[in-house]
């Protein structure tokens, strides 16, 4: 995608080392930042010098291409640093599926690291081409609302945290459509919350956005039900971080009431996904998925821009009073209208969701609802 004109991937190999676009500067300073080990890497992902499921995967596979440099043929050590890897952020299910199979493309090669370089370039591709197929999946959805609105009237697509490029290696997943309508003229535009705590939609979704040219508006986290009753939304898309095979998702805090107001409006909601985010062993997405609880200083604190021009942080609340920071929610599969992956789009349901993926049909014996 685009930075002033530029075409960027969010993550990219430079020689012996990776090299990422550290997200916590956005949008205020673009930042170039050298990963050359297993530790930086888990600290990117950790401290959201990364973000986003498909991104956290990608660059967790790119760890894994340090882990077999720096375990150099031991299994012991090539284990105990995939863990280091596992253990940063436990809701995004890409994460484990990117380590595990780095795991064992590298445990079966006669050179481990080859193994890993070529597993990682492959993960990576791979997940860039996804997400150009979800856009072209995703663009009939659009056109279709497009074609019964008056000529030139955008269509208007709510959006929650980022599941953009950025989140991604290129193109994202709710953003893919988004992309592909407005690169194929049909006009558009995105509302784009807040997401607090952490502002991923005002500070990335919205940076993202502008510099591709999509006509876009920056609303606060609560406003999204008003818009909604006000027939000011068509159609809402948001990414996933971890999705059940039966079509529960777990997505960024406040995805939940989002989706309990377009249900409640009539307004589809739809949930845009590379196929490495589903949890195949998963059924029941509230009991099942794990939810990450991260400190209450991101609750705490708020981080911008002053009028110097100093990032500086803020604090919102004083220390007496106790915060609480839960990082996802789950959306039950009877409030997503359909998911869209790049093998194409299906109803939430698991019958739907094997009709695309029948390798993960259950055994015989047992039914997919």
């Amino acid at each position: 995608m685009l930075i002033d004109g530029q075409p960027y991937r969010t993550i990219w190999l430079a020689g012996e080392i990776v090299q990422i676009i550290d997200q916590r500067q956005l949008p205020f300073r673009f930042v170039v930042e050298d990963l050359h080990s297993v530790a930086a890497t888990a600290r990117a992902i950790r401290d959201m010098h990364v973000r986003g499921a498909g991104l956290i995967g990608v660059t967790a596979a790119w760890g894994m291409w340090f882990a077999a440099r720096e375990a150099a043929g031991a299994d012991a050590a090539l284990h105990r640093l995939a863990e280091e890897l596992l253990s940063t952020r436990p809701t995004a299910v890409n994460l484990r599926w990117a380590v595990e199979r780095q795991l064992a493309a590298i445990l079966a090669a006669s050179d481990p690291v080859d193994a890993a370089l070529e597993t990682a370039i492959a993960i990576t591709e791979e997940d860039a081409e996804g997400c150009r197929r979800i856009g072209e999946h995703g663009l009939p959805l659009i056109q279709e609302i497009a074609a019964r609105k008056p000529p030139g009237t955008p269509v208007q697509i709510l959006t929650h945290c980022n599941a953009g490029w950025l989140g991604f290696v290129d193109y994202g997943s709710a953003t893919a459509p988004i992309y592909a309508a407005h690169d194929a003229g049909i006009p558009v535009h995105v509302w784009v919350d807040e997401t607090r705590p952490r502002n991923q939609g005002a500070r990335l979704t919205a940076w993202e956005l502008r510099h591709h040219g999509v006509p876009h508006s920056v609303i606060p986290d609560n406003a999204g039900g008003h818009l909604m009753q006000h027939g000011l939304v068509d159609l809402v898309i948001t990414g996933t971080d971890r999705t059940t095979r039966t079509g529960d998702v777990a997505n960024k805090i406040g995805t939940y009431l989002k989706a309990l107001a377009a249900k409640d409006n009539g307004i589809p909601f739809h949930v845009a996904l590379p196929s490495s985010t589903f949890d195949w062993t998963a059924r029941d997405g509230v009991e099942e998925i794990p939810i990450e609880q991260r400190s209450s200083d991101e609750v705490r604190w708020m981080e911008g821009e002053d009028a110097n021009g100093q990032i500086v942080s803020v604090r919102l609340f004083e220390d007496a009073s106790p915060g609480v920071n839960y990082a996802f929610d789950v959306t039950p599969r009877h409030l997503v209208t359909g998911l869209i992956t790049e093998r194409g789009c299906c109803p939430a349901t698991e019958k739907g969701i094997l009709q695309l993926f029948p390798e993960h049909a259950p055994e015989s014996g047992s039914t997919a609802r």
